[in-house]
């Protein structure tokens, strides 16, 4: 495809601020590409001063960067098509879609699939092999549930939403339209719910409700727990990665972002727009308030109000955990001065 051509297909939605000076750069397009890895015929982009140094050097024969003019030179002088935007990883996002589409099957129902009759399923859905739905089930239209899924009953989904092999989705459960849950995952499954007697553990049953709702996707083997009573909720365009577990009642708000290995203990508040690095832990009850950023291995252990960025464990301010963490490197350094001090004075 030629670059310009994709400019056109893009068209407003990518918020162009303005294209090469250099009209005769119009290089065949076939793919897209990293920085360092992309040739003549792909595409990449570069998005800050981290990857600034890659114009020098990369063989890629278009770039997306930002409204950066000495960048858009050095592109220039060295013949590379170019486009600016103010977010370069968004256009180059949309940009990939032009050339990739996920697998998605043809409308259809596999023989061996097993579905109660007590199952509403609507328009233009695909259902593989070996899926199980049991009763009491309603499936939106263009919905795509691909081989070996597990539909218990009392569960709706809502239209255009996929799930992938292997998951499981567990009785009261309610997913919104255009849903991903990624494969191994398993949503609406019992909570941790155990109360202890002189005998041992009693179980609390688990008779709450489990909601995503629309555009909420849900990772590899990641686990979303029904509650004993209410319902655990994680908010419209909230996505959650691999391995990750959202303990029962939890009350998970829009647009939040997890990375793998995050744990929610029970009855956490997430608000919305917050976002939790790979290995973050949050204690039960905790509230995190909106736009919450926390870094990678922190340990939530108390409320944290909107807005804050936290690192460590038990979570403390990232800029003060940055100047502690300096200061730790130096801990042998002080050790040594401390005893050669200790020395001095003895000596004195």
């Amino acid at each position: 495809m030629q670059f310009h051509k994709i400019i056109a297909q893009l068209g407003n939605t990518a918020k162009l601020n303005s294209l090469s000076q250099n009209q005769h750069l119009n290089p065949h397009i076939e793919g897209v590409a990293a920085i360092e890895q992309a040739n003549h015929s792909l595409l990449s982009y570069i998005e800050g001063k981290k990857f600034a140094g890659a114009i020098a050097t990369t063989k890629a024969g278009a770039l997306i960067l930002p409204p950066d003019e000495a960048w858009q030179a050095q592109a220039l002088a060295r013949d590379i098509a170019w486009i600016a935007t103010p977010n370069p990883r968004l256009l180059f996002a949309q940009v990939i879609s032009l050339f990739y589409q996920p697998f998605k099957p043809s409308p259809s129902i596999h023989s061996s699939a097993v579905i109660d009759s007590n199952t509403s399923v609507g328009q233009d859905v695909y259902i593989g092999a070996n899926v199980v739905i049991q009763s009491g089930v309603t499936i939106g239209d263009r919905v795509c549930i691909h081989p070996n899924v597990v539909i218990y009953p009392d569960v709706t989904i809502g239209s255009n939403t996929i799930l992938h092999a292997n998951c499981t989705i567990h009785e009261r459960t309610r997913i919104g339209s255009n849903c991903v849950i990624h494969s191994g995952a398993a949503i609406g499954s019992e909570g941790f719910g155990f109360v202890p007697t002189p005998t041992g553990w009693y179980k609390m049953e688990q008779s709450g409700y489990t909601v995503l709702e629309d555009g909420v996707e849900i990772g590899c083997n990641s686990a979303v727990d029904r509650p004993a009573v209410g319902e655990t909720r994680i908010g419209r365009n909230t996505k959650l990665d691999n391995l990750v577990q959202i303990g029962h009642g939890c009350q998970i708000g829009r647009n939040c972002a997890m990375a793998s290995q995050v744990g929610l203990a029970g009855g956490a508040i997430i608000g919305n727009g917050v976002m939790l690095g790979g290995q973050v832990g949050v204690a039960n009850q905790v509230t995190v308030g909106d736009r919450v950023i926390a870094t990678g291995q922190t340990g939530i252990t108390g409320n944290v109000a909107s807005g804050e960025m936290v690192s460590g464990m038990p979570h403390i301010p990232s800029k003060l955990y940055r100047r502690l963490f300096v200061m730790y490197k130096r801990l042998p350094e002080m050790y040594q001065m401390y005893k050669e001090l200790k020395q001095q004075i003895k000596s004195d």
